[in-house]
């Protein structure tokens, strides 16, 4: 086997970067029948090798961003084996059902290493999640929010499950650019170089953004000039856009009526559009994934044919969500998910022949993230855009008669060719995700001084810098006084009533 992975052989003859990789990943590399590494993998693999740098690696979707990141790490840790228990690897994502599909893409690759690899979230049993407290090593997928719960449950322990900690992945950065859960995922990771004294390095998996300088201050504040960022050059994909739109009748009648009018329109085109290829159709709220989801299957039925179009939303169980993920997967048959923001990121549900946005976009960087599903072998992407604007008559208010539905989702398009996208709101203090940080950190420690957790939560490093002393005193006081926290004779910090009832929640 070793003869496979001669130089003429490899999967790129000219690639330095293939020659630095572990002779096992290589070998899993050829297996995969790769025959040329991505751009961003042939610049990223040397650097992550090094172990030294925080690092972004920006690209579109299906652009090898995952592989970029772990073909290298993995052969840090084959190379290199820790003597030391605790997670070697610390993988956020945002969404369960990303590590859920990062663990099957990544568990082969770790099986041929024999590198320990693990996910813990809210759907992962609680053996499984003992197996890893009980021999921590390798690599740790999680939630931001498990995070939290490890250092509010075990907050003693996190120091030695992270002991043996080497890389930092953020999948999805710019998901978490400008929101209170960024600035949570931010503290959590400031939190974790505390527990373990010691500074990691950090990887930032990203879709490309206009300024890569604010995914850099996200991934390390305060520091983004010493944050280095591998831009994939490949793009040009070309896109094929359609925008739909229908009239809403006047609501003289019955408005309910008149509303499914135009919905059973819509529905009408989607049914013959998108039935017999594998399609996502988005919309922004869940009570309408359901009602299209509904009408769609009975299409389905009035025409005596087998149901292609199913929901997939935060609100269904484990089980129904991975059965509509395996439907996508499973291209010997047509399925076309009815979603909101769970199937937008990462997960690999491979190519789908169309998106389809029923409403105008929340925003061009969910646009551009929901586009990147659609087009991936050299295809085409295909965009169905379905607006509904009020009839207009002399009663109709001027608000209306502007069609703002129809002006916002054509200006996103147009920000969207120009490469733009809502930067964060970089001023923010975040200060409710403050309390929730500071009710964490009394929670982990079993009480903290007002120093410490100054220190802790908005020195240098964290994202409440901005907050001055006299700030946070102002608001210890502020929280004390709602019996949020408690204070002891030596002045310790201890959770008040509420506080204790909010963090036992």
């Amino acid at each position: 086997m070793s003869s496979a992975l001669s130089a003429s052989n490899s999967p790129d003859a000219a690639s330095q970067a293939f020659e630095l990789l572990a002779e096992p990943v290589r070998r899993w590399v050829y297996d995969q029948g790769w025959r040329t590494l991505r751009d961003a993998q042939e610049a990223a693999i040397p650097v992550l090798l090094a172990g030294t740098e925080d690092v972004i690696i920006a690209a579109a979707t299906a652009a090898g961003k995952t592989e970029a990141a772990f073909l290298p790490i993995c052969s840090r840790l084959e190379s290199d084996p820790s003597r030391i228990p605790g997670a070697r690897v610390l993988y956020v994502a945002p969404l369960k059902a990303l590590i859920n599909d990062q663990y099957d893409r990544l568990s082969g690759l770790c099986e041929k290493l024999e590198i320990p690899l693990y996910r813990w979230h809210g759907d992962v049993l609680a053996s499984k999640k003992s197996a890893f407290l009980k021999r921590p090593g390798g690599i740790l997928l999680i939630t931001p929010e498990s995070l939290e719960a490890l250092f509010v449950v075990r907050g003693p322990a996190v120091g030695g499950l992270l002991a043996a900690l080497q890389y930092v992945i953020v999948d999805e950065l710019h998901a978490f650019l400008g929101t209170e859960r960024g600035a949570q995922l931010r503290s959590l990771l400031h939190r974790v170089e505390l527990a373990i004294r010691r500074r990691v390095p950090r990887v930032g998996l990203s879709a490309t953004l206009g300024d890569m300088s604010l995914a850099a201050e996200a991934l390390r504040p305060g520091e983004p000039e010493n944050v280095r960022c591998i831009v994939s050059a490949a793009g040009g994909q070309e896109l094929s856009v359609q925008v739909r739109g229908y009239l809403a009748m006047s609501s003289r009648n019955d408005q309910s009526d008149d509303e499914a009018l135009d919905q059973q329109q819509i529905t009408a085109d989607l049914f013959r559009v998108l039935r017999g290829q594998d399609n996502l159709a988005f919309a922004n709220s869940r009570a309408d994934i359901e009602l299209y989801a509904a009408r769609l299957r009975d299409m389905c039925e009035a025409a005596s044919l087998p149901n292609e179009f199913f929901p997939h939303h935060g609100s269904l169980s484990k089980e129904l969500r991975e059965e509509v993920e395996a439907a996508l997967k499973d291209h010997g048959r047509p399925a076309t998910a009815v979603a909101t923001t769970t199937l937008e990121m990462g997960i690999d549900i491979g190519s789908v022949h169309s998106v389809a946005q029923l409403g105008a976009p929340p925003s061009v960087a969910a646009l551009r993230q929901r586009l990147g599903r659609s087009g991936r072998r050299g295809e085409p992407a295909i965009l169905r855009i379905y607006v509904t604007e009020p009839s207009v008559d002399p009663r109709t208010s001027l608000a209306d008669e502007l069609r703002t539905e129809l002006v916002q989702t054509m200006a996103m398009l147009e920000l969207l060719r120009a490469g733009w996208c809502e930067p964060p709101d970089q001023d923010a203090l975040h200060l409710s995700t403050l309390i929730q940080q500071l009710l964490s950190a009394i929670a982990q420690h079993g009480g903290i001084t007002a120093a410490a957790a100054y220190r802790a939560l908005c020195g240098p490093g964290s994202p409440f810098t901005a907050l001055t002393p006299a700030q946070f005193a102002s608001l210890l006081r502020d929280l004390g006084a709602a019996e949020v926290l408690a204070q002891a004779a030596d002045g310790t910090l201890l959770l008040g009533p509420l506080g204790e009832r909010t963090v036992n929640h």
